[in-house]
């Protein structure tokens, strides 16, 4: 899976592609042939950022899959626009707060969320920038409402890809899905700069 060219605006505060993005990608890349396998319809990036990852999973799965990437930064959404552009990329761009207004109840056989992680005050979660990374009191203020949403969203094959770090609490995540009927496991890992980065993978228990 090629890593897709990205440009952003020098006066736009978006997320650059790090660490935590190219594991992301490597893990959707050694997950491949499980997407072919599942056939997707629609796939949906929530907080697309920079667009590197909703452009590479809609070059590698083809036209046949649907593509939508969603951001609460307008900045952020108007890169990934261009990133699809720049890659010759089909992907639907909404400006929106994680998946408000779009009616996809149980239609999402792909989801993927590089969210927000880093542990911080509450009250920290504000300017444009920040929104990006900060993820309030263990980090999960952000990626916690999207959890909730995940029984009405993914599909009967659906399957969830998150980015998350130690001081998240990796395994009670999985144990809290596993309550909604969500079999959870760990795909990667890599140690970067003093935090441990991983890649949680949830599809429906059978």
């Amino acid at each position: 899976m090629d890593t897709p060219i990205w440009k952003i605006e020098t006066n736009f505060n978006v997320y650059e592609p790090a660490e935590d993005s190219f594991l992301l990608l490597d893990a959707l890349e050694s997950d491949l042939k499980f997407l072919h396998n599942i056939n997707p319809s629609i796939l949906l990036e929530v907080g697309s950022g920079s667009g590197v990852i909703i452009t590479a999973l809609s070059k590698a799965l083809g036209n046949n899959c649907y593509c939508i990437a969603t951001d609460i930064n307008s900045q952020a959404t108007i890169t990934t626009q261009q990133t699809t552009i720049l890659n010759n990329a089909s992907v639907d761009v909404v400006l929106t707060d994680l998946t408000m207004g779009l009616k996809l109840p149980y239609l999402v056989d792909v989801l993927v969320f590089n969210p927000p992680y880093v542990v911080t005050e509450n009250d920290e979660i504000s300017g444009t920038l920040q929104r990006a990374w900060a993820g309030g009191l263990d980090g999960r203020i952000v990626m916690d409402r999207l959890f909730s949403m995940l029984p009405e969203l993914l599909s009967s094959k659906g399957c969830f890809y998150v980015v998350v770090i130690d001081e998240n609490k990796p395994n009670d995540i999985i144990s809290s899905l596993s309550k909604s009927k969500f079999s959870g496991e760990t795909i990667a890992k890599r140690r970067v700069r003093g935090e441990n980065l991983s890649v949680l993978k949830f599809q429906r228990q059978s």
